[in-house]
């Protein structure tokens, strides 16, 4: 397993090991009540008797349990123990709003859960979402900077981002994160960031 899927692993687990009330914005973690099932997280199912987990979703049409604008959620203040926000903030027109929006709605110490693209293709939803925003370790550390902890996880070194933009070759990049390791260990020249912040 390489490196940012051990991050998003462990995180996730901290998450639903440690914390109760769990809000799914966009439902990234694509395992109910979202737009796509995907079978890779099916390992977060165990977990889901044991926590008040709950997808919130701009619009009704996946049947989230809540219906609401990251950039004003309908969640009180100091409310929540845990948010996920997998592959959301791109598609936000105000992504400073929404991120001091989850600030708000986190209880103090409440977990955040993020993935945001860097070098990444276009890719909106016509009619359901925009593609507006691309972040960069810097960018994220300021958007982030009233949490007490953040911690960023590169997905992809230089060439296997190449790579991902190349649809003919971007399922299997084993190979390429090898050489990833060994040429660019330290680059920030990445598809994206896995994030994890505490209030």
């Amino acid at each position: 397993m390489n490196s940012w899927n051990r991050f998003f692993r462990d995180r996730v687990e901290r998450i639903f090991k440690e914390k109760h009330t769990i809000i799914d914005i966009g439902g990234g973690l694509r395992i109910e009540k979202s737009n796509r099932h995907e079978k890779e997280n099916e390992w977060v199912r165990v977990y889901l008797p044991t926590v008040d987990y709950k997808v919130l979703d701009k619009v009704p049409d996946y049947q989230p349990d809540i219906v609401g604008d990251i950039r004003a959620l309908p969640l009180t203040d100091n409310s929540v123990d845990a948010i996920l926000c997998i592959a959301v903030l791109a598609h936000v027109e105000e992504p400073h709003k929404a991120v001091a929006e989850m600030y708000r709605v986190l209880k103090p110490g409440g977990y955040l859960f993020m993935y945001t693209p860097f070098i990444y293709y276009y890719h909106p939803e016509p009619g359901y979402y925009g593609d507006f925003f691309r972040f960069t370790y810097d960018g994220l550390e300021y958007l982030l900077r009233d949490f007490s902890s953040v911690d960023m996880e590169p997905v992809r070194g230089p060439i296997a981002t190449l790579v991902n933009l190349i649809p003919l070759f971007s399922r299997n990049t084993d190979w390429v994160n090898w050489l990833d390791r060994l040429l660019y260990d330290k680059s920030r020249q990445v598809s994206g960031y896995f994030t994890f912040a505490i209030k």
